[in-house]
């Protein structure tokens, strides 16, 4: 009769911890940064890690020239939506990967606490809740790659704070890029629209507050 080693059970049960423990690793390595296409398609969202916390600001827009017209701030309400942060000031809790902060709503001009948390590689979960409840949320779509985590990321380095403008007609394309194209710069020769935003972290509604 064929005898097992007395540690094949352990051995195989500890295999089995260890890549368990390796695919729940790897899917929480899933990176938030980068630019991500809102639910109705209206505009992107750059999120980047600015001095510890994510945050978001439009760098797209399918119609150009938008004003945050409904900020209870009238001082704000002729600021352009280009550049606007959308996902303030969001920490990463504690074991998960997530953030938390506050989410600003430019169709009501409020700001609500949310959650943000990646699935997978190429959808960011978006929920805010209202004082605890009245809760909601949508998934966004990446079109761009993560950004590396530095003070000036390498899209805009050297770019000094600057008030951003309306997007230039040739920075919306006549339809979204597939994900996967976006990611590796899209095709090969295929010219690429000017990018008015640039590094979201040295946006002065960002910088500002982050420092």
């Amino acid at each position: 009769m064929l005898h097992c080693p007395r540690n094949f059970l352990r051995t195989a049960l500890f295999c089995s911890a260890f890549l368990q423990a390796a695919s729940l690793s790897a899917a929480s390595a899933a990176d938030p940064t980068g630019d991500w296409r809102v639910a109705d398609g209206v505009a992107n969202i750059r999120v980047a890690q600015c001095n510890g916390s994510m945050w978001g600001a439009v760098a797209w827009e399918k119609t150009p020239g938008g004003r945050d017209t409904n900020n209870p701030d009238v001082s704000k309400q002729s600021r352009p939506t280009l550049g606007m942060p959308i996902l303030i000031d969001m920490k990463k809790k504690a074991g998960l990967n997530q953030w938390e902060g506050q989410v600003y709503n430019a169709k009501d001009g409020q700001s609500y606490s949310a959650t943000i948390t990646p699935v997978g590689d190429d959808q960011l979960e978006i929920k805010g809740c209202v004082l605890g409840f009245l809760c909601g949320g949508e998934t966004w779509t990446r079109v761009a790659p993560p950004i590396p985590s530095s003070p000036a990321n390498s899209m805009a380095k050297g770019v000094a704070p600057k008030t951003v403008g309306a997007a230039p007609k040739t920075a919306a394309p006549k339809s979204p890029a597939p994900p996967a194209l976006a990611a590796k710069g899209g095709q090969k020769g295929a010219q690429q629209p000017a990018d008015p935003v640039g590094d979201i972290c040295l946006l002065p509604d960002i910088a500002g507050f982050a420092h």
